[in-house]
Formats: C-alpha cells, sequence, structure tokens
C-alpha cells in the first residue's frame, strides 16, 4: 500500500557519486572526516567507477587532487592534458562510454596554491573576469578528455556564458554545463577541504552566497539559466532544501542538489557511534531532497545507496 501510494521517488537513476583521484599516491587514501570516501589511484578509480555504474547510479563527478608542488597561482595544472584529473577523465571515458553521465568539477580551488575558486588580483580578491578566461580553458580541456558535462562552481558572474562560448568555438557544442548556480558560504564543506588538500586561506564570502539570501540565490540561478546552463545547482542541499524547493518551482532545467561532505560526515559519524541506523538516516536525507524537488542528488552514498535500493 505505502509503494502503491507513494508520492516521492528513490531511484539509482537519480544519483551522482562525487569521486577524488589524486595525483602520486599508490593506494586508495582514506579521508578522515569522510569515513567511507578515499582519494583513489587512477586503478582504484576505474574500479569503483565501474562498480558504481553496474550499481546503476546516474552519473559520477570527478575531482582532482594534483601534488601540491604541482599548484601555482593559476591552477595551470588542471589544463595539462597530462594533469590527473584529465588524465582520470580519459580513463573513465574509454572504459565506460556511455554506460553513465561523466562530469567534472570544473574550478580551481583544488588546482591553485592559494586554495581559492579564481585568479587573485595584486590585492588578494578574485579577479572574476580572468577567472571567468581560465574556466573557459578548463572546460574544454575536460571537454577533449571526454566528459559529457561540465560544472563550473566557482559562482562568477558570467561563468556559464563564458564556457557556453568557449565550448561552441571549439567545437563542442554538445557538452552540457551543470551550474552550481547557488553555491552558498557554507560552513558544511570542512571535510571536502581535507579531500582536495585545500591550501585555503580566509574563506570564498566575497563569490559565494550568503546563507540569508533566497532571493538573491534565485536570481543566480535565473542568470545562469538565462546564460545557457542545462542543469541548475544548488548547494549544500540538507541545510537550504528551502532554496532547492523554490528552484524546483522556477526552473525550466533539471535540478541538482549537492549533499555535501559535512552532511554526509555527521550522518556517518552518528552512525559509527551507534546513535543513529546509518542506512535508514541516509536514505532518509536522500528522500528529503528528492522530496524537495531535486531531480538529481549528488551525495557519497550514491553507490551504497543504489545497492539498497535495488
Amino acid at each position: 500500500m505505502r509503494r502503491l501510494v507513494a508520492q516521492t521517488s528513490l531511484e539509482p537513476r537519480h544519483l551522482v557519486l562525487p569521486m577524488f583521484v589524486a595525483d602520486g599516491i599508490d593506494e586508495p587514501r582514506p579521508i578522515a572526516s569522510m569515513p567511507g570516501v578515499v582519494q583513489h589511484t587512477r586503478d582504484s578509480l576505474r574500479r569503483a567507477a565501474a562498480e558504481a555504474v553496474a550499481a546503476g547510479v546516474g552519473g559520477l563527478m570527478i575531482f582532482g587532487v594534483p601534488r601540491v608542488e604541482d599548484r601555482d597561482a593559476t591552477g595551470s595544472v588542471g589544463l595539462r592534458p597530462d594533469g590527473i584529473l584529465n588524465v582520470a577523465l580519459r580513463d573513465l571515458a574509454n572504459d565506460l562510454g556511455d554506460a553513465t553521465v561523466l562530469m567534472a568539477d570544473t574550478c580551481l580551488d583544488e588546482f591553485t596554491d592559494h586554495g581559492h575558486c579564481g585568479i587573485l588580483d595584486d590585492s588578494g580578491r578574485v579577479d572574476n573576469d580572468a577567472t571567468n578566461t581560465q574556466y573557459v580553458k578548463l572546460a574544454v580541456a575536460q571537454a577533449k578528455a571526454g566528459v559529457h558535462v561540465v560544472s563550473p562552481s566557482g559562482m562568477m558572474d558570467g561563468q556559464v556564458a563564458a564556457i557556453r562560448e568557449g565550448l561552441d568555438a571549439a567545437g563542442l557544442s554538445d557538452v552540457a554545463i551543470l551550474a552550481y548556480a547557488a553555491k552558498f558560504a557554507s560552513a558544511f564543506y570542512g571535510p571536502f577541504r581535507e579531500a582536495v588538500v585545500s591550501g585555503l586561506v580566509g574563506d570564498r564570502r566575497t563569490y559565494q552566497q550568503d546563507t540569508g539570501n533566497s532571493r538573491e540565490a534565485l536570481h543566480e540561478i535565473a542568470l545562469d539559466i538565462e546564460e545557457g546552463a542545462d542543469i541548475v545547482m544548488v548547494k549544500p542541499a540538507m541545510a537550504y532544501l528551502d532554496i532547492v524547493r523554490a528552484a524546483a518551482e522556477i526552473s525550466p532545467v533539471p535540478v541538482a542538489a549537492y549533499q555535501v561532505s559535512g552532511e554526509y560526515a555527521m550522518i556517518a559519524a552518528a552512525a559509527a557511534n551507534g546513535w543513529v541506523d546509518g542506512r535508514a538516516t541516509a536514505l532518509e536525507s536522500l528522500f528529503s531532497i528528492r522530496r524537495a524537488g531535486a531531480d538529481i542528488v549528488l551525495t557519497y552514498w550514491a553507490a551504497d545507496a543504489a545497492g539498497w535500493l535495488a
């Protein structure tokens, strides 16, 4: 009876698995603040990706973690064909073809020595336009490596329009754009910064959304849609379900929501201590994001949840 009258569905195809691939490691490296999540080697990434796809996940979102000594002020290692992210994307594109949707994080924070999402000017502030120029190069490099979707996450003004124009000019018009359209300056990103060995000093409040501003978030979403975003995303998810709902009500394109590292870590830690049923709590949290209106959910539980839902 419950299944017959259920109003919200959660299926493996709704889920995208974020994955980290690191340069200079010989075996997967656990991320202490994200129990069960690792920095992968190229080989272990290929195996884990194949398992996730076999479980039925809708897509994979890949983050690159270069060696610290390869990072610089402009994030140039992210553009290099031999950079860890681009070689890993080629591996997965060759292995998986169109069996899943291959996505890449299109941002500079993993690749810069200062840890910010863009290029800094002489005063130490992010230069919006110079950053967009670099984003275009990054997106083209990822598209040439084989991704189906590039995912600008830096919250620069005009980033979607710049990337769309750049991809089209490079003959890559079939590559889609998932825009981090409402990315909030959140405390829930802490474990992620361990995962990518971030060198960030300070914060990103000059370019990420203010926690209290819902109308501003919807304005940013509308701008990205106007610029040509194929999917818009709200990040974090659980702490911003009202924004997910409001986005779903106005968006003509699919809405994604990212259950971020801190949201994952809280439940994983509580489960490890026996305070909650980990599986039941994880699934309930994913249902809440779907119920709010997200068409796509990025979650570190994607592969596990796909098995639980089978």
